[in-house]
């Protein structure tokens, strides 16, 4: 062992075997990497409950003692709701939040995943790395979006099987006419910029409209690939000032991070060019639709590498496609709160809009929430999930998708027929609101026994905080029907 990885070694990350001695190495090269290529600082963000990256920045030459000791973090930031508010209070021993373990708003720790190491192309003097959440003891902590996705795929591994998924992903980019900055603007939430469009929409995939949006898609596919996402197209979406990019296949975790690390490029880069871009799934902009996360799935069998979708001779279906669509069917309400976690979300999920409102699967058919994509000799047979919207935390995303699955898998479950007619059947709607979505997630057994009790709580927890905000809010809707009526 070289002195600099015995030196990487002698804290308490190698003491509570934080990571592997495959990091360690990697650990040693990303050190050599931040000398050679001359960088000034170094952030260091994790993914929240919410999915949105927070962190610190560390200056280049201490971020060896990172790779021994971790860094201390604010805990409050794993206790907040979409407000940036805390939502439980830290003077009490709260069992939702960690057991009792974040009482009086100490610290916990994060520890920087080497593999992830960026630098970033609009911040050239700037490196990246993602890291994980443990208490200052080295212990896990339980609600990390990174651990439980971690554990999700080691169980699937244990039955010889890993994930193979493909992102498409939309999102909207307009021009920031007013970025509402004054003092009485901030707030928590802050006041949104007010905002233009950089195309017209409604000219689904015409090459005029991409190339009205051309110079701003390859400032972000320019980006994304020399951050090393493996992009695959893009496209001029239906919406006025809308995109979609697509991905090559990747295992759930190295695409989590691929869509952390997407995500916060597109808002950076488009700040940085006087843009506004969100994930937002409806924004509240005339003549606007809602953008949707797709995510493509199939399952590879570790010891040959076979794709156990694609239907064997004589098979409609592969036994392994129907009981993975049926555990996906059985746990889609009670799943929404990971697919789609936020108010807005629910405002997707109408007939006739190429978006799914019930929980059903259907051959290429673009309305049911699942859509199969199937045949005999084809390696590429897959199923794509339509429920997510892009704002969902992709960690829990994906972990809901694996264990729904998998159940499916242990219990030997069959798919039901496939639909046609995706807006008129007698399928189960899914959630109509937040609220309802909440409520299924916390009356899951499922998820109780699958990732656990206090998970459940806590996310619920921070969930109906947000719920309730909104509700105290007095919507233009209603001041439009009940001021002059009553």
């Amino acid at each position: 062992m070289s002195g600099n990885l015995d030196k990487l070694k002698s804290g308490l990350v190698a003491a509570k075997n934080l990571l592997s001695d495959e990091q360690f190495e990697r650990a040693d090269e990303v050190l050599a990497l931040i000398r050679e290529r001359g960088l000034e600082t170094v952030r260091l963000a994790f993914a929240d409950q919410h999915g949105v990256l927070r962190g610190k920045t560390i200056v280049a030459d201490k971020v060896d003692s990172l790779f021994r000791n971790g860094m201390a973090m604010t805990s409050t930031l794993l206790l907040k709701d979409t407000s940036h508010r805390t939502v439980f209070s830290v003077w009490e021993e709260s069992q939702n939040n960690g057991a009792g373990e974040l009482t009086g708003a100490g610290d916990v720790m994060i520890v920087p995943d080497p593999e992830t190491f960026r630098q970033l192309p609009w911040s050239p003097h700037s490196g990246w790395l993602l890291c994980d959440v443990y208490y200052k003891d080295g212990r896990p902590f339980p609600h990390s979006p990174r651990g439980i996705l971690r554990d999700a795929v080691g169980r699937l591994g244990q039955r010889g099987l890993d994930l193979v998924c493909g992102l498409e992903v939309e999102f909207y980019v307009f021009r920031v006419d007013d970025p509402r900055l004054e003092h009485t603007d901030g707030g928590m939430p802050a006041l949104p910029p007010e905002t233009s469009l950089i195309s017209h929409g409604y000219q689904y995939l015409t090459e005029s409209r991409y190339d009205a949006l051309e110079p701003v898609a390859d400032e972000l596919r320019r980006a994304c690939q020399k951050l090393g996402m493996p992009v695959r197209s893009v496209e001029a979406e239906f919406g006025p000032s809308q995109f979609e990019f697509t991905f090559e296949p990747d295992t759930p975790m190295n695409h989590a991070d691929t869509m952390m690390l997407f995500r916060s490029t597109v808002k950076q880069v488009c700040a940085r060019m006087g843009l506004h871009a969100t994930f937002m799934c409806r924004p509240k902009v005339d003549n606007g639709m809602a953008s949707g996360w797709h995510l493509h799935q199939s399952l590879v069998e570790r010891a040959s590498g076979r794709n156990m979708f694609m239907p064997g001779e004589g098979e409609d279906l592969s036994p392994t496609a129907s009981a993975w669509i049926a555990g996906l069917l059985e746990h889609a309400a009670e799943s929404c709160l990971l697919t789609t976690p936020t108010v807005n979300g629910y405002k997707r999920y109408q007939p006739f809009q190429l978006a799914p409102d019930r929980v059903q699967w259907g051959r290429d058919n673009k309305g049911a929430m699942i859509r199969a994509l199937f045949a005999q000799g084809d390696r590429a047979s897959r199923i794509e999930n339509r429920v997510a919207e892009p704002a969902a935390n992709p960690y829990y995303y994906f972990a809901s998708q694996i264990l729904s699955g998998l159940d499916g898998l242990e219990r030997g479950l069959e798919a039901p027929a496939p639909v046609e007619r995706p807006y008129d059947n007698n399928s189960q709607f899914l959630p109509k609101s937040l609220i309802a979505a909440i409520e299924r997630f916390e009356q899951s057994d499922f998820y109780k026994s699958a990732i656990g009790e206090d998970f459940v709580a806590y996310l619920a927890h921070i969930k109906r905080a947000e719920w309730n905000r909104y509700l105290m809010t007095v919507s233009e809707w209603e001041q439009k029907e009940y001021f002059s009526l009553f």
